[in-house]
């Protein structure tokens, strides 16, 4: 299906086409393009993509947003980067749906990925959500670009790591429900505490549309701040979580013999029970939040519960599997995109679920700031709580963490992924548990790789 003529590409952004070309997708990766795909070359201080035009076109390609006159079917215009953004704005404008923003410190990818589910239960391929984590500067403009204008929904991830940002993307976005999934220590280098992140957070809610939803985590220690950031520009505002008082609250929450969460739910004045796929009490605040916009979004709350219950994690988020190993398989968790101190908390807390024996290997926290040396020291009381056999630390911010666990936790501390792929090959034995996770910075999705590879390295393959 078309998603783009070259007539309103130029019109969005006030370019120029040289030919006429429909396009069916839209990308600036040239290493993604497909065939059909719209290719914006942007530039950028170290790299410019008018020289991965002949790549683009060679890979299918079938037009390109340039600032440069090219032979190539295309549209030119003065900044590809504004082009970007002006394509996402014009496909917000032209879509009759329903847009659901979601942003918070930790849980926005998965709150986002089980809401698209929710929805595409009850309406099969009228649902429109980002990719990846595809939540900044260029992600969402992107994935905004991306969505066909039959979307009956559209779900969009909004992050951050400075105050202002979500501002302009939420602006972008105009969403007519907005969700605060948490707030919790992440990129603290740049904040002058949690308060600061509630409020840069609370700026989702200044793009909702007149008479928008605003969804708030309830058990936060941040909520009346959140409650106090909605209230200029949302319509109406609604509470999730576990405490009495809550709009939708779990009743009751009970595991499952599968590793997942029983709940029963109040939704306003309608109760629901309902399980969810991923463990851990993360999760039950997840689904809270998607119940929130399903709801208010006039979406099926039943057809919702079997989405969750159908719901597979996520590569580097939750993702679980069984890895070959000498002699047998042990699990695998991968968590591996991305940590900070509440996330650490939550999958500690879920691997102690699996009663076997646990390995840990855990990368640096980063963009913490002054406190990074405190809140990674503070990681050995999880670590004790889930009954951790054997850590492997990865990385400089590490050590506060080492010299804590001296004596109390049998654990290596390597200097990078390579070193921690490694150990972990050493000592994973048939039956192990292994939680894998980190900044993502720190590469540990490597060590994933390799424990997925048909033979693991050192299996004697």
């Amino acid at each position: 299906m078309t998603l783009w003529t070259s007539a309103e590409i130029a019109a969005a952004t006030n370019g120029q086409a040289n030919q006429d070309f429909t396009v069916t997708g839209v990308t600036f990766d040239s290493r993604e393009v497909g065939p059909g795909d719209l290719f914006l070359a942007l530039t950028g201080e170290e790299t410019d993509g008018h020289r991965f035009l002949g790549g683009a076109f060679a890979n299918g390609a079938a037009g390109a947003v340039t600032s440069q006159s090219v032979t190539y079917p295309s549209v030119q215009v003065d900044n590809t980067m504004i082009a970007l953004e002006d394509l996402g704005c014009a496909a917000r404008a032209r879509v009759d749906a329903t847009i659901i923003g979601v942003t918070g410190s930790v849980g926005k990818t998965g709150t986002k990925e089980a809401l698209a589910a929710a929805l595409n239960r009850a309406h099969p391929g009228r649902v429109h959500w980002s990719v990846k984590s595809y939540n900044n500067h260029t992600g969402v403009p992107l994935s905004l670009a991306r969505m066909p204008r039959e979307t009956r929904f559209g779900v969009f991830e909004m992050g951050m790591n400075h105050a202002g940002e979500l501002s302009v993307l939420t602006g972008m976005v105009r969403p007519h429900i907005a969700i605060v999934t948490a707030i919790a220590p992440a990129h603290t280098a740049f904040f002058s505490g949690e308060e600061a992140i509630a409020d840069a957070k609370g700026e989702i809610f200044q793009g909702l549309e007149p008479g928008g939803t605003a969804i708030v985590p309830f058990d936060s220690p941040h909520r009346d701040r959140l409650l106090a950031a909605a209230q200029p520009y949302a319509g109406r505002i609604v509470t999730f979580g576990s405490g009495a008082g809550a709009d939708v609250r779990a009743v009751e929450t009970m595991r499952v013999e599968s590793g997942g969460t029983f709940v029963t739910a109040r939704v306003h004045d309608r109760e629901l029970s309902f399980t969810i796929a991923h463990p851990g009490a993360h999760w039950v605040s997840n689904a809270l939040a998607v119940l929130a916009a399903v709801n208010d979004a006039g979406g099926d709350l039943g057809l919702a519960g079997l989405a969750l219950a159908d719901m597979a994690g996520l590569p580097g988020r939750g993702q679980r599997f069984l890895a070959r190993v000498p002699g047998g398989e042990a699990l695998v968790i991968d968590e591996s995109y991305n940590a900070n101190p509440s996330s650490m908390r939550a999958t500690l807390a879920v691997i102690a679920q699996e009663d076997r024996r646990r390995i840990a290997v855990l990368g640096g926290m980063r963009e913490l700031g002054d406190d990074s040396a405190a809140y990674h020291a503070a990681l050995v009381e999880p670590i004790d709580e889930a009954g951790i056999s054997h850590a492997i630390l990865v990385g400089a911010e590490m050590v506060p963490l080492a010299r804590a666990l001296e004596g109390r936790v049998d654990f290596v501390h390597v200097p990078d992924a390579a070193a921690a792929k490694a150990r972990l090959i050493d000592v994973l034995a048939p039956g192990d548990a292994v939680l894998i996770k980190g900044s993502n910075g720190i590469g540990l999705s490597a060590v994933v790789a390799a424990l997925k590879a048909p033979a693991m390295a050192g299996t004697g393959d």
